[in-house]
């Protein structure tokens, strides 16, 4: 009886820090986060050679050390003014790769389910932005489709690409919150079948209590597992030169996704101490008295 009441307690306790922890989860926006200081500050040095007047800028990754000699630029024929030419073309598609991810407006950000904010103190320019009133620190995440989102004056293939995966993106955002909520209020349900179950020493609701944090815990793990399909999902949409992400972003996962797995883990523990305490208590016997025979009669 006692090695029941601690499962159970220890359940309980486990399943109310579950209910702490994804809590904490869905109010906060670290779930995803990305860092784009070195890709400005490059982008910038890149900038600031390419508008020096009579300075080209030449890569030291895209180029042979030694200059070619003149007699191969003269003659402009053989295998040695082929590799010339290929190395030339490598160094024209690096330079136009990087003017293609400057072009786009890349700042330092957080997601959560609700939110997608600028981090603070990451980006001067965008600060003082913000303080300015331009543009806003947080914007709202949409579980709605809207056809402003969309980008103009792109081929029509391209377009309908687009509006396809901004739907399955938005099925996938949609997926993931519902879970979550789901499991949050199954395991809040389980937990008070739970308590009144230790009050009453009631075995089967205690039993009915694991099980509903067991249902939570899956409902959990869907959510995540559709949280993480989404954020890999933007990242290879098409065409990757709007979607994609430059080799030095730094981007991962926050402090808030980790927290939803941590609660995930304690929910799924808490309903296997629950659903296992109940066997360990002793049912308790009833003695059955034979009537006393008296003088040969029963």
């Amino acid at each position: 009886m006692a090695a029941m009441k601690i499962l159970t307690g220890t359940g309980l306790f486990l399943a109310f820090c579950a209910l702490g922890l994804l809590a904490m989860a869905i109010c906060t926006d670290y779930w995803y986060e990305t860092d784009a200081r070195r890709h400005r500050e490059r982008c910038k040095n890149y900038a600031n050679k390419r508008n020096d007047p009579g300075y080209i800028y030449i890569s030291n990754h895209n180029l042979p050390l030694k200059m070619p000699p003149r007699s191969l630029e003269r003659r402009g024929n053989g295998p040695e003014a082929g590799a010339l030419v290929r190395g030339k073309r490598h160094f024209l598609a690096a330079a136009s790769a990087m003017e293609s991810h400057c072009s786009r407006q890349f700042n330092s950000t957080i997601s959560g389910l609700w939110r997608k904010c600028h981090r603070e103190g990451f980006d001067l320019e965008t600060e003082d932005l913000i303080y300015k009133g331009i543009i806003q620190r947080c914007t709202p995440v949409k579980y709605h489709y809207s056809s402003s989102i969309l980008p103009r004056n792109l081929p029509i293939n391209i377009t309908k690409t687009i509006r396809q995966d901004e739907w399955h993106a938005l099925h996938l955002r949609r997926m993931t919150a519902g879970f979550v909520g789901m499991a949050v209020s199954i395991i809040l349900f389980g937990w008070i079948i739970g308590v009144l179950g230790c009050c009453q020493q009631h075995d089967l609701m205690q039993y009915v209590a694991g099980l509903l944090f067991l249902m939570g815990g899956t409902c959990c793990i869907i959510s995540l597992c559709t949280c993480v399909a989404g954020i890999n999902f933007e990242l290879s949409r098409y065409p990757r030169y709007m979607y994609g992400l430059p080799e030095d972003i730094s981007h991962g996962y926050g402090w808030s996704m980790f927290c939803a797995w941590g609660g995930l883990g304690l929910t799924l523990l808490a309903g296997f101490l629950c659903t296992l305490a109940p066997s360990l208590s002793t049912p308790a016997r009833t003695t059955i008295h034979k009537p006393r025979q008296e003088n040969g009669t029963v």
